[in-house]
């Protein structure tokens, strides 16, 4: 699944680049650095193979976020629709700007259902913000619609899904403003890094100064550089866009893999008809860095799950398992407020409520939901392997299920 699987001498030449100047700040330093600007090559190619006008990189898909949020004018007690089911950092980053997060259920496309955002939005809601999860797409004709309907800003949460498309487009162009995450175990990684990219040239001029402490970068060598606003440093560095710039160059490369090997693996899975798959609104445009399978009941994914975890097979099940990153029923911080910053009084007592929230339709979705994380470097003898071991499992626990009492 993540670029780091094929880390080569692109990313050594890249890296050695910025290493032969020895600057790794974006901004300045503007003859030592002897015309390489790693972040700016970066940025021109996130443009070009997204098909974007503006792309602004920062330190993390967390900070890509805040800054998209900021610079879109959402703040203090305007409400933002989010999914149950995204990472931990899309929360965060309303909380830090002063808002407050709706959470509404997700659909079999693991994603906002349209349905259960329309029910939320109130007079005070502002943005909806769909997240892309596991490399796919949510329904974006549908959620854009609803934002049209009531003047609210779509906000495309595409930190897990670099390079998918929808219906011909890029993921991250559809809305308003759109952000990714280049972690190290995402498509495409610098290690650690973001991405908010739009169309909206004042969008983009107020990102690129709130990254950089409100510069607004008039000036050359730092010089004669004003604030026009309060920023933060969100800055990317030049190792980092060293390494992502490499990294892009493979995309279409490793977009390849991921799908050869996912419809390989799901072939070997659709044999088994209980089986059933994630919705995906455009396959064509899937990155399929996962394969997300449902089975029937919540009772035979946890016996499933189990089986595979006593075989040594890795399982991704977001749900039940002790994992506390992705789904709401695990975040217990967020639930209780247990921040060490001073929320205002809204958010604390948005999040206090929190407790008594319950989303049984994401819980009948991500209770029998499984997510397969697709390797670069299978071979189609181990995606085989891989996928009958997996389905080996499935089938025992299947016929465990099925006998007689004794």
């Amino acid at each position: 699944m993540p670029g780091f699987e094929l880390f080569g001498p692109e990313e050594r030449k890249e890296i050695n680049d910025v290493m032969d100047t020895g600057i790794l700040m974006r901004y300045g330093f503007d003859g030592p650095r002897k015309g390489i600007w790693k972040s700016k090559e970066l940025e021109a190619a996130i443009c070009s193979t997204l098909g974007c006008e503006f792309a602004q990189l920062t330190s993390s898909g967390t900070s890509a976020l805040s800054t998209a949020l900021a610079c879109l004018g959402i703040g203090v007690g305007d409400e933002v629709i989010m999914p149950t089911f995204t990472f931990v950092a899309s929360f965060e980053s309303v909380l830090s700007v002063g808002a407050i997060p709706v959470l509404v259920d997700v659909d079999e496309t693991l994603t906002l259902a349209p349905d259960a955002v329309r029910r939320a939005i109130t007079p005070r809601t502002k943005c909806v913000m769909p997240v892309h999860m596991c490399g796919a797409m949510a329904d974006l004709d549908a959620l854009a619609q609803i934002c049209r309907e009531h003047n609210l800003i779509l906000l495309e949460d595409a930190c897990q899904s670099f390079g998918a498309r929808y219906k011909g487009r890029a993921l991250g162009t559809i809305g308003h403003a759109g952000t990714f995450s280049f972690d190290f175990v995402k498509t495409i990684t610098c290690g650690e890094g973001g991405a908010v990219i739009t169309n909206d040239k004042d969008l983009y001029i107020k990102c690129d100064g709130y990254t950089d402490h409100g510069h607004d970068h008039a000036g050359t060598d730092r010089g004669a550089d004003l604030h026009p606003f309060i920023g933060y440093n969100y800055r990317i560095s030049e190792l980092h866009a060293a390494i992502g710039l490499a990294q892009i160059k493979k995309l279409d490369h490793f977009l390849s893999i991921q799908k050869k090997n996912h419809s390989q693996l799901k072939a070997i899975f659709a044999n088994v008809a209980e089986i059933s798959f994630r919705h995906i609104p455009d396959a064509d445009g899937d990155t399929c860095t996962f394969l997300s399978w449902f089975l029937p009941t919540e009772e035979i994914t946890r016996a499933v799950v189990a089986e595979l975890r006593q075989q040594n097979i890795l399982a991704g099940n977001f749900y039940w398992f002790d994992n506390n990153w992705h789904y709401f029923r695990k975040w217990d911080h967020l639930r209780k407020a247990a921040t060490l910053n001073n929320l205002n009084e809204e958010q604390r007592k948005t999040l206090v409520s929190l407790k008594l929230d319950d989303f049984p339709a994401s819980d009948r979705i991500l209770s029998r939901c499984v997510s397969t994380a697709i390797g670069l470097t299978w071979t189609e003898e181990q995606t085989k392997e891989k996928g009958e071991k997996i389905v080996a499992a499935i089938r025992k626990v299947l016929a465990r299920e099925k006998a007689p009492a004794a």
